[in-house]
């Protein structure tokens, strides 16, 4: 990205031209708020994060995606500590079959979309891993696997955010106007919304058992990143690629357990809770942070119509079955 030509100032794609110490002053007191303030949502912080990236710029910002990703990892297992392992097993039960054929049916309608519309074919399978399992998760366990280079990796990434990004609020309000019980409102989320963060986000948004839900069925969703990267690497031969198994989704096990189990945690359960609350707050300001409107515009328009249409299609023909099932 083009800087000019003084060290402290941000890059001229910035609205205003501040110095390196201005924006970090700035940046810092925003996030404090998010964590201070209990009036500012996960949606919210995004906003807030987007807003002041793309107008003050974000001092931090080689930070970013290691601080996310450890942030994020972190609060959903404090989340585990709100849940009961006999309610998750349930709940993971129950989304299992909705699970399996949600991700193999977008992955297929993805191939033939990213065919038919002439794209590239391994930001089109990212895209589609994307939308399938656990949106910027899967794509950073399978770009290795695939060996996508930067640019690939950073539309399929930009793809999936900007429909995050638009779930975290449309998802709530849909909800709402269709009046949907928490558990079916839950597994909505889950199923139709790609990455891990606004699910919790938006399901929090919603209610606590809808929070439950939507996080025992997403985590369970994002197991299946080990077989299908695992298909990934076979189907763009590069068998000895590793998978990047996500960890953390058996520390969150653990902390089910522990909860269910150990009843001198339910002291300390209620405030680890709301720590990872806060923890997710910030998540998604650091997340808001991170979208560029320039790097966004490079996505391109056939890529994010892929994205689109494959969002459109899993989140309305799961809608349609979980109300049919009701």
């Amino acid at each position: 990205m083009e800087t000019t030509s003084n060290n402290n100032s941000i890059p001229k794609t910035h609205f205003f031209q501040l110095s390196r110490t201005t924006q970090q002053i700035i940046f810092v007191l925003l996030l404090v708020s998010c964590v201070a303030f209990p009036i500012i949502s996960p949606p919210v912080a995004l906003v807030i994060g987007l807003v002041i990236a793309n107008l003050f710029g974000h001092p931090f910002l080689h930070l970013n995606h290691k601080a996310t990703s450890i942030l994020l990892q972190i609060s959903v297992v404090g989340l585990g500590f709100g849940m009961n392992l006999h309610s998750a097993i349930a709940a993971g039960k129950e989304g299992f079959v909705f699970t399996v054929v949600s991700i193999f049916s977008t992955l297929i309608l993805g191939f033939f979309i990213g065919k038919w519309m002439g794209i590239d074919k391994k930001i089109s399978h990212l895209i589609s891993c994307g939308t399938a399992i656990c949106g910027g998760s899967a794509i950073a366990a399978i770009a290795p696997v695939v060996k996508s280079n930067e640019n690939q990796t950073s539309v399929g990434l930009g793809v999936i955010f900007i429909l995050n990004s638009v779930a975290l609020f449309l998802f709530p309000a849909i909800g709402h106007w269709l009046s949907l019980s928490q558990h079916d409102f839950g597994l909505w989320c889950a199923i139709a919304i790609h990455d891990t963060s606004s699910v919790v986000g938006a399901a929090n948004k919603f209610g606590t058992e809808a929070l439950q839900m939507a996080t025992t069925v997403k985590l369970a969703r994002a197991l299946w990143i080990i077989p299908i990267a695992i298909g990934s690497s076979y189907l763009f031969k590069n068998g000895k690629s590793k998978v990047k198994i996500p960890y953390f989704i058996f520390l969150f096990i653990l902390a089910l357990v522990v909860n269910t189990y150990v009843s001198s945690v339910a002291i300390v359960a209620p405030y680890l809770v709301t720590i990872a609350k806060l923890g997710l707050t910030v998540t998604l300001f650091l997340i808001g942070s991170g979208l560029n409107i320039s790097k966004l515009k490079e996505v391109g328009v056939k890529p994010l119509l892929q994205g689109v249409f494959l969002w459109m299609f899993i989140a309305s023909t799961s809608l349609f079955v979980i109300l049919k099932l009701n």
